[in-house]
Order: C-alpha cells, then structure tokens, then sequence
C-alpha cells in the first residue's frame, strides 16, 4: 500500500471550500485527472454516495468506482476507491484564519493498493511522486475555483444578481470535462 499526502491553504472559510468539494460532480473541473464522473443511482451527497470517475494519469485510463464513507459539513469526506486500484481517499478541512474562519487548510491524503499484476507495490512507489505532484496541483485549482467561486458570489451578493449560472454550475446529470 502506498500514502499520499498533500496539503493547501485556500483564503476562503471552511464553508466555501466544503461547497465546492461538497459538489462531486464539479470535481473535474479542478482534477486534472479526472476526465468524467457518472453517478451510481439519484443519491449525490452525503455517506452511500456511489460514482464511477473515469481517470486518466499519463497513458493510463481506468474507471474508478467510489463510495463515500465519511461525510461531516465543512470538515471532511472520505471515500472508497473500490475499482482497479483499491484503497482510501480522504480530504479534512480546517479553519486556520481568524474568528470568522477566513482561511482553511486542505489536506487531502490516498491511501492506495495497486494489483500485483501492474506491479503492485512497486507500482505504487513509482506512481507515488507522481501521484502527489498531480494532486497538489489539483488543490491549488481547488483553491483558485473556490476564490473564484467565492468572488462572483460576493458580487452577487452585493448587486443582487444571481451568478450561479454564469459560474458555470452543471445541473443533476453527469458531468464530463469538455
């Protein structure tokens, strides 16, 4: 089994952070390797939710089955990588800014086993830097959709005009990158 490690700081409250890594469809549009996301059944949030994110790193593409298995409001969720390449994915979010909780801490860790017929562990030692380069880059576009995100809505808020549409928000369906 191989570990995963990696960690940002987002200039925004927990709150705004949980909204967008909440939304697990809008997931490729900050995973670099995450190329389509389809949904197992109606259920979209919370503990149960089941999806298959097709996943691509370099020249190799698999479809990864997930099951959420933790899901705590503005702290974290976990999940159950259950495809090709089984183990454990987790992102905690903790308010490192003032009162208001004006800054948060990602820290996103994978706990993964690949099969002995790709290697196996061997696999995973060599997938593992760049695994974690891949993924701290997906955190810092995590953070800038969130100060985007963020942004537009303040705006919003202060014109009184919904921007929700024009942030690009994909409806109930399945989401693909374009």
């Amino acid at each position: 089994m191989v570990e995963v490690q990696v960690a940002q700081q987002v200039d925004a409250p927990p709150k705004a952070v949980w909204r967008e890594l909440a939304d697990i469809a809008r997931h490729v549009e900050w995973m670099s390797e995450a190329e389509a996301i389809h949904f197992d059944g109606d259920q979209r949030t919370g503990v149960g939710t089941r999806f298959d994110c097709v996943t691509r790193v370099g020249p190799l593409r698999t479809r990864d089955r997930m099951e959420v298995t933790a899901w705590r409001e503005d702290q974290l969720m976990a999940v159950r990588h259950l495809g090709l390449v089984a183990g454990e994915g987790r992102f905690t979010l903790r308010s490192t800014g003032s009162a208001d909780g004006g800054r948060t801490a990602v820290e996103w860790t994978e706990q993964l086993r690949f099969p002995w017929y790709l290697g196996g562990p061997v696999t995973g030692w060599c997938a593992r830097p760049v695994l974690r380069r891949i993924w701290q880059a997906n955190l810092r576009r995590l953070a800038q959709l969130v100060d985007r995100v963020d942004s537009a809505e303040a705006v919003g808020e202060r014109s009184g005009v919904d921007h929700s549409q024009a942030l690009g928000r994909p409806g109930e369906s399945d989401v693909e990158r374009p």
